[in-house]
Order: C-alpha cells, then structure tokens, then sequence
C-alpha cells in the first residue's frame, strides 16, 4: 500500500523518540471512497517508568489540539475501548494505547488478542527495558537466561500482525511507516506493536522532515477476478437451495447496501453471524436471522438444507458451522472476502475481493444470466421466519409485570424503547446467545457483539470507545455479574470524560452460561456459582452479598435499581435519556435461570469426559458421540 503525500521534505528537526513518533501519527490519515480520516485519532495511556517520560512528555510537547489523549485505569481495558472505536470508525480510524514496561506492557495481551482475531486495528506502544543496559536487569525486566534481548513485551508477538522493537532512534522511520501499513490493510489489520525501550524514548535524534509531511493510506477495495466472478456466478445459477451468509466483512466493508440489493434482486436468504448481524434490519424479506449454535430455526434449517452456501466476509468459526455439523455433505460453498485465508475455507470457490464490489460485480452478472430463487423457497423461509418471530415475541413477553423480569424479558423491554440509532454492546456469558437468536436489529451498526474472542470485561471499555466514535447516540453495555467483576475499572473513565454509556448489570450470581454449558457435558455446574461454600465444600449455599449497584455508584455512576418488569421498563426509559453515566442494575427471575428463550438450534462441539463413573457424565458422552457421528469435512 503505498501512501500519497504532500511536498518534498528538506532540512532536519530535533526531536526524541517519542516526540518524533507522536508527530509523526499526528500526521497520518486514511482515505476510502474519497473521504479522509484521521488514522490515529487519540491515545490512551498509563503512565509508569517505561513511558512516562518518553511518550509522556511527547504528549505534553504535542498538545491535545495536535494529539488527544485519554486516561486509563487498565491496560487491557483501554485497548478494548480502542477497538470499540474502531469498529464503530468502520476500521478507517483507530486509537494507539501507552503502557510502561512490565505489568502494564503484560496486561495489553488480550486485548492485543481480540483486536487481532476481530481484525480491528489498534497501535500498541509498550515501554521497553533499555536497549543500552546500563543496568541489568532493571525494575519488571524478565531476565530470560538463553537470550538477552528477550523482554515481556515478546510476548506480544503472537497476538500482533505486526511486531517492532525501535532499539535506535533511526529505526522508528520504517517501524512506523510499516505499522502504518498495517494497520490500513483491510486484509492485515489487527494490533501492531511498537516496543520502546525507554532510553530510547527520551534520546534525541535529527529527523528528517519529510517524515513529518502528512501522509493517506489508501484502503483498497480490491476488485473480483473476472474468472473467480464467473465460477462464482455459475454456482449460484446453478443452485436450487442458495443461503448467504454474512460475516463481519460485510460491515467493515460498509457493503449493507449492496448486499441489500443482491438478496433483492435474487431472493436469496441471508443469515447472519454475530460479526455480520444487521447487516440487514431485522424486517427485511431476506433476513433470516443468526446462524449456528446461537442462531435461530429459521437459518439452521436452511444451511442444512442448503445446495450452495455463499460465505460474504465470514471466517466460518466453531459456532458458524455448529462444529462442522450444520451443512449437508453435498454443499458447496461460495467465498466473498478480502483475505485469502478466509476465502479458501471449506474448499469453497474463492471470491477474493472487497465485500461491496463482489457482490455489485455479482448482481450486475444478472443482466446477462437472471437468476431468482424458486417462489415456493421463498415462501417458505418467508413462513419459517414468521414462525420464529412469534417465538421471540413469546420470549420477551413476561407473563407477570409485578415479577422480576428474566433476561429475556429484559431484551423484550429494551426492544420496545430503542431506535436505529441505539448500539449495543456485549461479548461474553448468555447473553451473545439470547442476543443472535432474538434481538431485532434496526440500523447497520446497532449490533455490536465481539464474539470472535468473547472476552468478558470488553463491554463497559468498548463502549466507552463506541461513545468516542458516535457522539449523542445511545450505547449501552449489556453485563452479566461475572463480566462485570471481570473489569468495571474503566466507569470511572466514562466519569471523567462525561461519557453518557449506559450499562445494565443482570445479576444471576455467578457464570450462569459456563455452568448451563457445564451441566449439558456432564460438569454439574462445578465451579459456576458465586455463592457460599456448604459443609460438604460445595458453592451451593446462599448467594453471596455482594452488591454490584453499589459499586457502579462508588466509581461514580448513576445507579438505578429496578425490582419489577414495570420498573424495568421506567428504568431502562430514564437511563437512555440521561446525560451521565448510568447503570440499570437488574437481578434476574431467580439466581440459576439464564433466560427463557428458545435453546440452541444446532450443535456445538464441547468435549465430553470419555470415561466417568458420574451418571451425568456418562449421559452426556452419550449424547457428544451422536453428534460427533454428524461432523464432516466439505472438501
């Protein structure tokens, strides 16, 4: 990807490390379809010896109006907060975070790792252990007896798609042109990580100007070979049963509307994944809902049914495919996507091209060769949907206002109050589940469930982030008891910025979904629950005390505690229109149900003891076998 860039550079400017990298990111822009973005558009930071006084002061030296910058309480926190800006930036602009060496260097691990997996840029800056050693070791230095230029930040090089360590000033010119790079590259992004010993930081160095000159990185939309485009114009006019599956490609494309009209002009179903859920609204023809393990009836049978599954921007995960259980023998499979990993799964005919341009090219192949699927397909899933439907109606009605309302039921109230411009945020527990199989997605970025790493503690951060990107829309932070435990730290961010999020805490006592998970393979929800050890040593006793409302409010927030449905509905009502951070705290029906919507339509693989004397073990090895018998490789 080679950037444009204003004028030629003459003469040299003096400047540390650290200065120099933060004016040079200042200056970095992306650009697609002709429109300009920041490409770093603020940094995060905590500061101890290994960056305060490199990055530290450069951030001082650079002013706010050249470089904002944000405060955080976690390391791994704030990089979820960076991504969930860049997800809601569409990928066309990111966030870089700051961390001393060490601890604070460790603690970017995981979020290093769901940027990664989500394919959502970030730009990690770790301070360093010294490249001079002029002391050695140094305070949090890992000294590491076969190697001496092993630090703790190598531990990041497996998370990153790109990984640098500056150990001279000079050496920061193709560092960061080269994260730059990535970080632009719809096909290669994800966290890149510039390490910074911290002498380094602080050494002067005579930079050459042009290094400064404002530079945009184009972000390709590769266009489909005409010869892919054929083949894959061909399978679909030769199928009977097509299914579309959309991933989170068809977002971070921005291809919504192209594939709107595809699926229009050619009846084809489309069902969603959790990245690609909403791109289409929930009401359309089309639209028949999440697939696999958490998706709904409506879309699990017609994969199963399926002659040809066309995969647009999809990665095709575990819970996707129910574990290689959900298509039929027989099925071929269509790839859209621009990174050539994804498009070869499955063995499928590639597609490797930008998502929006792939399927404008596929809809203009209908000129020449019309195609649409059977009335009678169509009527069919048109009904199937409907069925479904009802059954999520049925799942959030409650059937007593005065009664503590279920999870369910607190989906159905807040169903009733949001508008396309609400987003919701989640990632982890039983909620990812309830969401993909009932939420009614309005708008195109509503839906924002982070489920390729399904990191618990990424919701109240990420929607710090996502408040950042989209300024005066409602964004609410969906939490179960063990997420929010997990990491509540970045409230009092959200305080300090006066950042309107909205989170709701459902209070089930413990790991309600792990230990739903756990009883099915035969765990008998060992270990699940956050209640009091009984004589025998189990956790079956009382719940324990704790009060989470109470915490939200002593990190600052507005705390609202609604006991019934009909207070629910008054409380979720007051916090979507409040200008301050607030909390609906809810405890749910009772403290082991999870929710009541309908279970999981397919299969997912979760190994089962082959070998126990415990009946409920031995039962559920029973049932993993008769599944495991179904599992196939489409080759």
């Amino acid at each position: 990807m080679t950037p444009a860039h204003d004028g030629e550079g003459a003469g040299t400017r003096r400047l540390t490390t650290a200065q120099a990298l933060v004016a040079f990111l200042a200056r970095q822009y992306t650009e697609r379809d002709g429109h300009r973005h920041r490409l770093i558009a603020a940094t995060w930071g905590i500061f101890g010896h290994g960056n305060v006084a490199g990055i530290g002061q450069a951030l001082i030296e650079t002013g706010r109006a050249g470089m904002p910058f944000l405060q955080g309480r976690s390391e791994q926190a704030m990089v979820h907060a960076a991504v969930g800006y860049a997800r809601q930036s569409g990928r066309l602009s990111a966030h870089a975070v700051t961390t001393s060496i060490g601890p604070g260097a460790t603690n970017l691990v995981t979020g290093a790792a769901l940027a990664t997996v989500n394919h959502l840029p970030v730009l990690l800056l770790p301070g360093d252990t010294f490249a001079t050693r002029p002391a050695d070791p140094v305070l949090q230095q890992l000294e590491a007896g076969y190697a001496g230029d092993v630090s703790v930040n190598d531990c990041l090089r497996p998370v990153s798609r790109y990984f640098d360590r500056v150990a001279r000033p000079e050496a920061l010119i193709p560092a960061a042109l080269a994260a730059m790079r990535v970080l632009a590259d719809p096909a290669a992004t994800g966290a890149v990580t510039l390490a910074l010993p911290q002498d380094v930081q602080a050494e002067a160095f005579d930079w050459p100007e042009e290094f400064f000159r404002e530079r945009v990185w184009h972000v390709r939309r590769p266009r489909p070979e005409d010869r892919e485009l054929a083949a894959a114009a061909e399978a679909i006019g030769e199928s009977s049963r097509p299914l579309i599956v959309a991933g989170g490609g068809v977002r971070h494309s921005g291809a919504q509307a192209a594939l709107r009209a595809y699926a229009e002009a050619t009846g084809i179903p489309v069902a969603s994944t959790q990245a690609g859920k909403g791109a289409l609204p929930h009401d359309h023809p089309c639209d028949v809902g999440g697939i696999g393990h958490t998706g709904t009836a409506t879309a699990d049978d017609l994969a199963r049914a399926a002659d040809l599954v066309i995969g647009v921007g999809t990665r095709y995960s575990d819970f996707t495919t129910a574990s290689s259980t959900l298509f039929a023998p027989s099925a071929r499979f269509v790839n859209v996507n621009v990174n050539s990993f994804d498009a070869h799964k499955l063995s499928a005919l590639t597609v490797l091209a930008d998502a929006r341009e792939a399927l404008d090219a596929l809809r203009a192949t209908l000129d020449s060769a019309p195609y649409r699927v059977d009335a009678a397909y169509e009527a069919g899933y048109g009904a199937a949907k409907a069925r479904w439907e009802a059954r999520v109606t049925a799942a959030y009605a409650p059937a007593d206002p005065s009664a503590r309302p279920t999870q369910a039921q607190v989906l159905g109230v807040l169903d009733t109050l949001v508008t396309e411009e609400d987003i919701l945020i989640n990632a982890a527990g039983s909620l990812p589940g309830d969401l993909h199989k009932l939420w009614r997605t309005r708008s195109a970025d509503q839906y924002h469930v982070e489920y390729g790493y399904s990191c618990m503690g990424y919701e109240i951060p990420a929607a710090i982030g996502v408040q950042l990107a989209a300024p005066g829309r409602p964004v609410w932070a969906l939490v179960g008891d063990g997420t929010y435990l997990m990491n509540p730290t970045e409230i009092v961010t959200a305080v300090q910025e006066g950042l309107p999020v909205k989170v709701v805490i459902l209070q089930n006592h413990g790991y309600a979904s792990i230990g739903g998970l756990s009883e099915s393979t035969g765990g008998e929800r060992f270990g699940t629950a956050y209640r009091h050890r009984t004589a025998d040593g189990g956790f079956t006793g009382p719940p324990l005390p704790v009060d989470l409302a109470a915490n939200a409010a002593s990190l600052g927030m507005r705390v609202l505690r609604p006991r019934t449905v009909t207070d629910l509905r008054e409380a979720l009502s007051d916090a979507r229109g409040a200008d301050r951070p607030t909390c609906v705290y809810v405890e749910t029906e009772t403290a082991d149900t999870v929710s009541g919507p309908p279970p999981a339509q397919a299969w997912w693989d979760v190994p089962v003891a082959e070998t126990a004397t415990r009946p409920s073990a031995v039962k559920a090895r029973e049932e993993y076998e008769r599944h495991v018998a179904a599992r196939r490789r489409h080759l």
